[in-house]
């Protein structure tokens, strides 16, 4: 925050250290009920379009996001809808749904379907291969009744074998046609189904020719496709599910007399005392009770080095206590943990719809019957065209069933959105907007705010010994009812030199401008230059006034942030525009820009000046990112394209941005655009791949050259590329 003197809410040690995680979340309490429950049985875009329909149509939802990569929805809606009620109407349309607990499910649910479809691609692997070696005989010659033994023999291994195997895609087809809807699960299912009865019917009939080892192929590489496309979305893990898994699910709670106990974290109330043992994570929000420790706070904020916590200090859960055991009393835990709502903010920002999304969707939603369509459509016609040969027709039909399922184009965007989030949380930044990685690709222009943001916001007095106490006592008086950076500093300053503040009456702050007061008949004012008619230095100073008397300067330096200099530079190599803007006087701003390679910049920029710059820039035509910390910049965070404020922001600025900078260190910023870019050419590239694999497999199946089997293949394969290629980003 620059210039003018502002309200800005006192921070403890430990916040200033590294910004606690309760500084981002506190502002963002949801007014609502954010519920989120866990889907396993979705798997294709009809699914979303099913379940997010329903789910908005239940009186007093207000809004659905279903995350495909994730296999989560998240619901906002009345505080009286409870996870039981949304439970019970996904039922109703045949989709099996669990209340998410991020400390439990995030950890467990992943593997275990991991676990479970690897054990079905086993079975269908170990029957494939045994039918595979009987059907050997079929093809060296046997014929009569030795084909037929052979031929039983097959059935008998392989229809209990797809039984098992194939139950992912049964149940989950017959879910769904149980109430009237179709997924892509549906012509899946049907064509396994084709398969092994085709094969089954010619057994029956004495026929030369069975299918059972097409049919267990089939079933063994969709299976296979399945839990490669499940692995790739476990390596894009998402920012939302990294924050969960830090949450810790007991806590060794000290009782009132004095003895300990382990509880979950459902049962600690706010105020109870719990202890953390060196090397273990901090479950709660809460204040250092008791003891010293040093305290691992980089994967919330990016900060390498500990911050040391000691009786008083703040700490916020999924950090780690590193050296000492603490005692900690309890502000916050469980679901009203900082942390907590962390994770909340992400997942709804990675669920929320974006233009590439809508176009995604409404694509994909005329699929499920086009699909089914399109394949009897072409049983008909070779039906016609091989004058009635059953087995030829049903070949083909399957075929365009499997191929023509739109699994990549539903993964097309939530694969890249992902993976992108991930990337950035890693380098210490957390996207609140679901929209602001398209925003971000966008952007031409970047506009920064000096102190607090491109410098560390903490100046220091540097002539405190020049003026004399009386001076100093009224400028004590009238900093001590600011919170400007600047503001603070005198007052500590003061309180360190044992200067007691004058008495001042009708004490009144000045918005933009500084803080005045009547002292003796007189009007005592404390803020810039421009204001109480002083000159402008060359120095970051603000300026007393007594009555009609000469201003006096208070002069302060202020440091840059770590990695300011290195983000600025990659900036300007990304080809972007970069201008400063400041309320500060000309000479800091000139040295500070001269010293990050920033030739455009704006000193004593008042907050609507700052605003007005960003909408002269918009209507040129420019699509801006501001980066700004302080009540003066949020009407300008407010009115860019996008725009990013640090962890240690004011509330309000954080409020107003999209992205928040979780540590003091800038360098990460450097790569945000580039990060967007790129994963705007992902989704335009999985687009391409979606489109180029229709374009060729859906004509190849429709002409009778893929057999069941290809086209599972080429289906698998079509998911897989567009996930890796999402994963290119990590």
């Amino acid at each position: 925050m620059d210039g003018a003197l502002s309200s800005r809410p006192s921070a403890c040690p430990a916040c200033s250290a590294a910004p606690s995680a309760e500084q981002l979340a506190d502002a963002q309490a949801p007014k609502d009920a954010r519920l989120f429950l866990s889907l396993p049985t979705i798997h294709c875009a009809a699914c979303i379009a099913a379940v997010e329909r329903a789910l908005n149509a239940y009186s007093g939802v207000h809004e659905a996001r279903v995350n495909l990569t994730l296999k989560r929805v998240a619901v906002e809606a009345d505080p009286e809808v409870t996870a039981e009620d949304l439970i019970a109407v996904l039922a109703g349309i045949g989709y099996e749904a669990h209340e998410l607990d991020p400390g439990v499910i995030a950890a467990t649910a992943t593997d275990r379907a991991g676990r479970d479809i690897l054990m079905r691609i086993a079975v269908s692997g170990f029957a494939m291969a045994n039918v595979m070696i009987l059907s050997v005989a079929v093809w060296s010659g046997a014929s009569d009744a030795t084909r037929d033994m052979f031929h039983w023999i097959s059935a008998m291994i392989a229809l209990p074998a797809i039984g098992f195997a194939a139950q992912p895609f049964f149940r989950s087809a017959l879910a769904v046609l149980k109430h009237g809807r179709l997924n892509m699960d549906v012509p899946i299912s049907l064509a396994i189904l084709l398969a092994a009865g085709m094969s089954l019917y010619e057994t029956a009939q004495s026929g030369q020719h069975a299918y059972f080892d097409a049919a267990l192929s089939l079933t063994f590489f969709l299976l296979a496709g399945r839990y490669l496309d499940h692995r790739t979305r476990a390596i894009a893990r998402s920012a939302a599910e990294e924050l969960a898994a830090l949450e810790v699910p007991r806590a060794l709670r000290r009782r009132a007399d004095g003895t300990e106990e382990t509880v979950p974290i459902a049962q600690i109330a706010v105020g109870n005392t719990v202890l953390v043992k060196p090397g273990a994570r901090v479950p709660v929000d809460g204040v250092v009770a008791e003891g010293q420790s040093e305290i691992d706070r980089s994967l919330l904020t990016g900060e390498t080095l500990p911050a040391f916590a000691g009786p008083g200090m703040a700490l916020s859960a999924g950090e780690v206590n590193l050296t000492g055991p603490l005692a900690v009393t309890v502000t916050a835990a469980g679901e009203d943990s900082s942390l907590h709502r962390m994770a909340d903010l992400v997942a709804v920002a990675e669920s929320a719809r974006n233009r590439y999304t809508s176009l995604a969707d409404r694509a994909a939603r005329v699929y499920a019957p086009g699909v089914h369509l399109l394949a009897l459509a072409a049983f008909i016609a070779w039906l016609w065209i091989s004058g009635g040969d059953v087995r030829l027709a049903l070949n083909i039909a399957v075929a365009v069933l499997i191929i023509t399922c739109p699994c990549a184009l539903g993964l097309a965007v939530p694969a890249v959105t992902t993976a992108a989030s991930g990337r950035l949380f890693k380098r210490g930044m957390l996207i609140k907007d679901g929209t602001a990685l398209e925003r971000l690709a966008e952007v031409d222009t970047v506009v920064f705010d000096k102190t607090g943001t491109l410098t560390m916001g903490t100046p220091e007095l540097t002539n405190l010994a020049d003026h004399p106490r009386r001076t100093l006592e009224i400028a004590a008086a009238l900093a001590g009812a600011s919170n400007h950076p600047l503001a603070r500093a005198l007052a500590a300053a003061a309180q360190g030199a044992g200067i007691r503040p004058a008495s001042v009456t009708e004490l009144q702050e000045v918005p933009g401008h500084g803080v005045q007061a009547r002292l003796a008949g007189e009007t005592v004012q404390f803020g810039r230059a421009a204001w109480v008619g002083a000159e402008t230095g060359t120095q970051t100073a603000a300026w007393l006034r007594i009555g009609q008397g000469a201003p006096v300067a208070f002069t302060f330096s202020d440091s840059p942030r770590p990695g300011a200099e290195e983000a600025v530079a990659r900036l300007h190599a990304q080809g972007l525009a970069i201008k400063l803007v400041s309320g500060d006087a000309p000479g800091p701003v000139a040295d500070l820009a001269a010293r990050l390679g920033i030739a455009d910049w704006t000193a004593e920029a008042l907050p609507e000046d700052k605003a007005a710059q960003v909408a002269a820039l918009a209507d040129q035509g420019h699509r801006v990112l501001m980066v700004g910390d302080g009540l003066n910049d949020t009407a300008a965070l407010a009115a860019a394209h996008v725009s990013i404020s640090p962890a240690s922001a004011l509330d309000a600025a954080r409020v107003a941005s999209d992205i928040v900078l979780l540590g003091n260190d800038m360098a990460p910023l450097g790569e945000v655009v580039d990060t967007a870019r790129r994963a705007t050419r992902r989704i335009h590239e999985n687009f391409s791949i979606s489109a180029l694999y229709n374009l060729i497999a859906v004509p190849i199946a429709l002409v009778g050259l893929a057999t069941p089997l290809a086209a599972a293949l080429a289906m698998s394969a079509s998911s897989i590329t567009v996930s890796l290629n999402a994963l290119r980003l990590r």
